[in-house]
Formats: C-alpha cells, structure tokens, sequence
C-alpha cells in the first residue's frame, strides 16, 4: 500500500506505474483516492475547529458561572451542546471515509523498481543469468511420477480416494528424499546465518490483509469455516506478521529468519499437461527465508536472498537460472521480484521452483512494522522473502537431474547425511 502523501504528491507517477502494470482499469482509482483523501481531510479541519471552539467556550461557561452569570454561563453550555451532534456527526464521516480511502489505496498497485521490464505477463519475463551446464542425457527421461513409482515411492489413487485430485501419498526412499532435501535446506539456511523459526500454520484475516492482494488471497488461501483463520499459503506470511504492529530499534536490524512450513494453496484453474503430477499441488512443505531490514539494505538483501536459492540448487547438481519478472507479472505488492527456474532435461526447458521479492515498504504499512533510528526519527522497514526450497515440486528437477541410465537416482554428497549414507536410490 503506497503513503497516501506520495499519491497526493506524484499523482501522474502513480497513473503511470498503473499504466506499466497493464492495470489501466485502476486507473479511476488514483482520482478516487484523491477526493476521498480531501474529503477526510476537511473533515478533520472540520473537527479540530469545532473542538477549540468547544474548548474555548467550555473555559468561558466555568468563568461565568464562577462569577455568577447564570443566564450567560447556560446560554454557553447550550453552545458546546449544539457542538456535540455535528462532532459527532463529522466523527462517523471520518470513520466511513477512511475505511473507503483504505480499501481503494490497498487496490493501487506499489511502484515498481525502475529496474524492472515493462511486459504484460510472464511470457515477458527476462533471462537474468545461468548457473550449471544444462545437459539432456542420451537415454529416455520418464515423466517425474514414473520414476518415483519406480521405486515404489508415490500413490496418487489412494490420496485421491482420501483427498482428491492434487494430492500425493509420498513412500520410501523418495518420501525420506522429500524429507532429507527439507533438512538439508534448515542447516543451509542456517550456515548463513539465519535464524530457523517454526510459524503458524494459520493466520488472521488482519495478517492476511498485510501481506497480499484480495485477488491473491482469493486465488489462494483456504479459509477455516467459521473462524477468522486463513491455511497459509507460504511461511513468509505468517514470518512477516510476526512483527505486525512493532517498534524496532534500528541497532537490531536486520532480522533474518528461515522457516520451515507446511503450505496450502487453492491452485484454482487447469494448469496444463505437465502439472498432472506433484508440480502444481494443494499441499506441500517449503523452507523460506523472510527479512526485515532498512529501506536503503532492501536491494542488497534482494540480492544475496535470490543468490541463496541458486547456491542450494548448485549443492546439489542441478542447473539453475534466473528470470526477472516484468511489471505485468508482478504481485500488486512487490517492488522487484526474480523467479528462480531449474532445468529439466525431460523437457529440455526451465522450470520456476522459487520465487524472489522486494516488497519495499508496502507490507510494513499494512502491518504497521515501523523503526525507531539512532536520532530518534521513526519509519517504516523494508521486508523481503525469497523460498529456499519446496517440494515435492522440487523433487522433479531432482530426480531429473540426478537420474542414471540404469534407473537410479544418485544421492548428491552434501545429502547423503540426511538419507543414512546413501549414495543412490536404486530399484528394489
């Protein structure tokens, strides 16, 4: 959400960020705003005058009546009663307004990074850079979920009958493989110095409101029947609102945090032929990585986080590249964000496994996560997420890359520890 101070002031700059967004149907709402935003400002000028007038007569009925003046001290008090309705009158405006400014300035979209292509959706995006060679072997990759039947390692008949479509019974070596890439992606995340956190797997709708878009929270998140209670969709929200409604001393940013969730998601829509298998899933487990920091650290941050995801993937032999998301692929929120795709010989192209954003300062003014300075100035932090790892989508470039010609999947050395030493996965 954008300082209604800044639309005020860069009114046209705001149209044209709408117009980079391909959002042109929004655009009725920066002059919506504006008028609101007058509205209630007169309202409260409005306000503060009826007050000192009150106050000022006040002090004069207890003058007079100290002295006396009986007929003049009531004639005062009938006075600062014909205040009382129209105060609070102008009180309910007030209210009524401000609730309607809020809902239209969380529709505006952030501005976003100058940085950033201009395109209209993720066909748009921009090749960053590569890591690793890709390389497709000369034998047949089978789909993902053949080569973890092939070790007896997934049921999607039996999570259908328990749970429906978009569901999975992991079993065996590649349910310990799920498990063993989570911790190694803990101890990663750790080694570089962020602290591992467990969160909520639920939220409030007031969090929900400070970390995302209606439209995302709407594609997105499951709702508990009865409760204001939210699935989380991913750990960086509940991360995030961890700090809703805080002062933090300056001198103790930045906070970097890694967590570990499980994640549900709505998924609603047909997503193609090669999402049938675990790719696109109600359910799935993640490692992220959340921080809070000062506006002028954000881009630095933004850097090492998505440098973090890439670095993992490496560790474990699978070529990575990053992709810059152009204007119309970015969520209304986001500054910046870069998609971190991992390669598929199977299909001999990249495929997004982790997503990188720079949020600015949107999420901190819904939420209200402010920063007390060493001068004593307040303002509001930057937060930033990245995800580490999350299966079992990660699992396909896993399996992919690591397959042999005879059927095995070779287990990497850095994860060999977290499967009992194993050096394969072989068929039994």
């Amino acid at each position: 959400m954008l300082d209604i101070r800044f639309v005020r002031e860069n009114a046209d700059a705001v149209r044209e960020n709408i117009r980079k967004k391909f959002q042109e149907e929004k655009l009725p709402l920066v002059d919506e705003v504006l008028d609101l935003d007058k509205k209630n400002r007169e309202i409260k000028q409005e306000l503060q005058s009826l007050q000192s007038k009150r106050n000022k007569i006040s002090k004069e009925f207890g003058k007079l009546k100290g002295q006396g003046k009986l007929e003049e001290a009531e004639a005062a008090r009938e006075k600062v009663n014909s205040f009382a309705d129209r105060m609070e009158e102008l009180a309910a405006m007030e209210k009524d307004v401000e609730a309607e400014l809020r809902r239209r300035m969380l529709i505006i979209p952030n501005m976003i990074d100058p940085s950033v292509p201009i395109g209209k959706d993720d066909s748009e995006n921009v090749e960053v850079e590569r890591f690793g060679e890709p390389v497709v072997p000369d034998f047949e990759i089978p789909y993902h979920t053949e080569i973890m039947k092939s070790f007896s390692g997934i049921d999607q008949e039996a999570s259908r009958k328990v749970a429906g479509t978009a569901f999975y019974y992991l079993m065996g070596d590649i349910a310990r493989l799920h498990s063993a890439v989570l911790a190694y992606a803990r101890d990663f995340m750790i080694g570089r110095g962020f602290t591992y956190c467990v969160p909520p797997f639920m939220i409030r709708s007031a969090v929900v409101d400070g970390v995302m878009s209606f439209a995302e929270m709407d594609a997105m998140m499951y709702k508990i029947e009865g409760e204001d209670l939210y699935l989380i969709g991913t750990s960086e929200h509940s991360m995030i609102g961890k700090f809703k409604d805080t002062m933090n001393d300056e001198a103790d940013l930045p906070y970097t945090l890694t967590s570990y969730s499980p994640c549900f998601r709505k998924e609603k829509g047909s997503h193609g032929l090669e999402e049938r298998g675990v790719y696109r899933v109600h359910q799935f487990e993640k490692q992220e990585m959340i921080v809070i920091c000062k506006p002028e650290e954000s881009p630095m941050w933004y850097d090492r986080l998505w440098q973090n995801t890439v670095d993992f993937f490496r560790s474990l032999d699978i070529p990575v590249r990053t992709l810059e998301c152009c204007s119309g692929d970015l969520a209304d929120l986001k500054v910046k964000s870069v998609d971190v795709e991992a390669w598929s010989p199977r299909q001999k192209t990249y495929f997004e496994v982790g997503s990188c954003s720079n949020l600015g300062d949107a999420q901190a003014r819904r939420l209200g996560i402010r920063v007390k300075g060493e001068d004593g100035k307040k303002y509001l932090a930057h937060t930033l997420n990245n995800t580490v790892v999350a299966t079992p989508r990660m699992l396909i470039a896993f399996l992919e890359n690591n397959l042999n010609a005879d059927g095995s999947v070779n287990i990497p050395t850095v994860l060999q520890p977290y499967m009992g030493g194993q050096t394969k996965i072989e068929k039994r």
